[in-house]
C-alpha cells in the first residue's frame, strides 16, 4: 500500500503464514499460470463442441471468451497489488463484500480443485498408455483409474515438496505442450495453403475472428461459457504471490494477465489450423471426444512426429493435475489463518514451507471424488466438468465486483484507472454473472446431461454445481454457529488508500 509502515505490516503478516518467500520468479509464475489451464487438453476437449455450434466461427467464440477473462485478469492484477494474499478471491471478496460472500468465494475455488483434478489425471493416464501403444490399458476403466489415482498422489507430493520443484517440472511440461501444438498448427496451415490438405479443407478467413458473424446470441453465450473453461486456471500464478519474487510490485498479477494473452494466441492459431485443415464437418465428430488432435496428428505430421501431439496432451493434463491443486491448497491456508476454517488447514510444513495439510486434504478428497464418480459412470465425470464452469464463473464474477468496490475512490483519477480498475472488471463480472445464471438454467434441462439423468427433474450438471455451493453455504452456517468472531466481525467495503495506486506505480 502507500504508507511504508503499512507495507511493512503487510509483509510481516504474509510472512506469518510460513510460506517460503521468493521461492519462484516471474517466469515460473507465468509458466504455472499457463500450465494450470492445460491448454493442449482443454482445447482438444472443447474444440469439436464449439465447432459443432459455431462452425468456422469457432475462433470468434474463443476471441469473445477472452474479453471478460482479460478483464477479470486485470481485476486479479489490481487486487494482488493492493492485497497480495495467497487466498486471492477469498481475501479480496471478504474485504469488500463481507465474510459470508468471501467464504463462498473461497469455497468455490477449493471445489474447482476437487472437481477437476481427477479428470485431468484420468486423461494423463490414458494418453500415457496411448503414447507407448498400450491401447488395451487405455481402454480399461479400472487400469486407468488406478494409474490416475497414483498420479494424483504423486502430484500432491510435488505440491508438498514446494513451489520450486513444481516450477521446474512445469517448465518441462509447458514446453512439451507448446512445441506439440505449434508444430501441429504450423504444418497443418502449410499443407492447407500448399494444397496438401484433405478435400474438405478451407482457407482461413479474417471473418472467422468476428463474434458478430456467429449465427445467434445463444450460440455465442453458450460458446463463451465453454471458453471460460479453457481459459480457466491462469490465476494459479496469483495464488503463489506470497512465494513469488517481486510480489509487492504485482509480478504474480502480471504473470496472470500475460498468461491469458499467450493462451489467446495459442488457442486462435491452433483452432484456425484445425478448422482450415479438417473442415468444420469433420471436427463436429469430436464434439464429445478429446481425441481430435491425436487423430488428426497422424495425417498432419505422420509417424513418429504425431506422438508429439499425444505427448503434448499428456503433458498438459499431467501439468494441470499438479498446478490445479495449488489454488485450492493456498486458499484453504488463507481461510484457516483468517479463522474461516479449522486451524489444521493453516499448518505449514517446517522444512518445505508449504501448506502440507491443506494440500494433502485436497489431493485425498479429489481422489475419492474421482474414483467414486468414475466407478459410477464415465459420463457422470463429464457432468462434473460441466458443473465446473458454474463454479468458475461464480468466483470470477465476485472478483470483478471486489475490484470495482476496492478501487472505487481511484476511478476518477485517470482514464487508466477508470478502464482497468472499474469498467473492465465490471464488464467481466457482469458477463460472467450472466453466463452463470444462463448456464444454471440451461444445464437444468436433463437433455444437456452427459448421463441423460436428472434429480428431481433437474440436470446433473446444475445439481452438482449448485449442490456444491449449497453444501458450502451449509458448512458456512455451521461454522458461524460455532462462533469465530475474528472472521465474522470483519468489515466490508474496504477501499485502497488515496493516491496508493499512483505511489505504487
Amino acid at each position: 500500500m502507500a504508507a511504508t509502515g503499512q507495507a511493512t505490516s503487510e509483509k510481516r503478516e504474509r510472512a506469518s503464514k510460513g510460506l517460503k518467500a521468493d521461492a519462484i520468479g516471474f517466469v515460473d509464475a507465468l509458466v504455472i499460470g499457463l500450465a494450470s489451464t492445460a491448454p493442449a487438453y482443454s482445447l482438444a476437449a472443447v474444440i469439436g463442441l464449439i465447432v459443432l455450434d459455431a462452425g468456422v466461427q469457432a475462433p470468434a467464440i474463443l476471441l469473445a471468451s477472452f474479453v471478460p477473462m482479460f478483464f477479470i485478469a486485470a481485476a486479479f492484477y489490481w487486487m494482488d497489488r493492493a492485497d497480495p494474499d495467497c487466498g486471492t478471491t477469498f481475501s479480496w471478496v471478504t474485504r469488500t463484500l463481507g465474510p459470508w460472500t468471501g467464504w463462498m468465494g473461497g469455497w468455490a475455488i477449493t471445489m474447482t480443485g476437487v472437481l477437476v483434478v481427477g479428470s485431468l489425471a484420468d486423461v494423463a493416464a490414458r494418453y500415457g498408455f496411448l503414447l507407448v501403444g498400450w491401447d488395451a490399458a487405455a481402454d480399461s476403466k479400472w487400469t486407468v483409474i488406478a494409474v490416475a489415482t497414483v498420479l494424483i498422489g504423486v502430484m500432491t507430493w510435488v505440491c508438498v515438496v514446494g513451489a520450486e520443484a513444481g516450477a521446474r517440472l512445469q517448465r518441462v511440461l509447458i514446453f512439451g505442450q507448446v512445441l506439440g501444438l505449434l508444430l501441429f498448427a504450423g504444418v497443418a496451415l502449410v499443407k492447407v495453403w500448399a494444397g496438401g490438405a484433405p478435400p474438405a479443407s478451407v482457407h482461413p478467413q479474417v471473418s472467422w475472428l468476428s463474434p458478430f458473424a456467429v449465427d445467434s446470441f445463444s450460440v455465442l453465450t453458450m460458446g463463451m461459457l465453454t471458453g471460460v473453461f479453457i481459459y480457466w486456471g491462469w490465476e494459479s500464478a496469483v495464488n503463489l504471490t506470497e512465494e513469488t519474487r517481486g510480489s509487492d510490485s504485482g509480478s504474480s498479477g502480471r504473470a496472470g494477465v500475460l498468461s491469458t494473452v499467450i493462451l489467446l494466441v495459442t488457442y486462435l492459431v491452433t483452432t484456425v489450423a484445425c478448422v482450415a485443415y479438417a473442415g468444420p464437418q469433420l471436427l463436429t465428430r469430436f464434439a464429445d471426444d478429446e481425441a481430435i488432435f491425436s487423430t488428426l496428428a497422424g495425417d498432419v505430421l505422420g509417424s513418429p512426429l504425431d506422438k508429439l501431439v499425444v505427448l503434448a496432451i499428456l503433458a498438459s493434463a499431467l501439468a494441470s493435475t499438479q498446478t490445479t491443486i495449488l489454488p485450492a491448497s493456498r486458499t484453504t491456508l488463507s481461510m484457516a489463518r483468517s479463522d474461516a476454517l479449522p486451524a489444521a488447514f493453516g499448518r505449514v510444513h517446517p522444512r518445505f514451507q508449504t501448506p502440507h495439510v491443506s494440500t494433502i486434504a485436497i489431493g485425498v478428497v479429489a481422489a475419492l471424488w474421482y474414483v467414486g464418480v468414475s466407478a459410477f459412470s464415465e459420463n457422470f465425470l463429464f457432468d462434473t466438468l460441466t458443473a465446473l464452469a458454474l463454479m468458475i464463473a461464480f468466483y470470477y464474477a465476485l472478483t470483478g465486483v471486489a475490484c470495482v468496490i476496492h478501487y472505487r475512490r481511484e476511478l476518477r483519477r485517470s482514464v487508466r484507472n477508470l478502464l482497468f480498475m472499474g469498467v473492465g472488471p465490471a464488464i467481466g463480472a457482469v458477463v460472467l454473472g450472466y453466463l452463470w445464471v444462463k448456464a444454471t438454467i440451461d444445464y437444468a434441462d436433463p437433455e444437456t446431461s452427459a448421463t441423460g439423468s436428472a434429480i428431481f427433474g433437474i440436470g446433473l450438471a446444475t445439481v452438482i454445481g449448485i449442490g456444491f455451493l449449497l453444501l458450502g453455504f451449509a458448512l458456512l452456517v455451521v461454522w458461524r454457529l460455532g462462533g469465530h468472531p475474528q472472521f465474522f466481525s470483519r468489515e466490508r467495503f474496504e477501499a485502497v488508500e488515496p493516491r496508493s495506486v499512483s505511489e505504487s506505480g
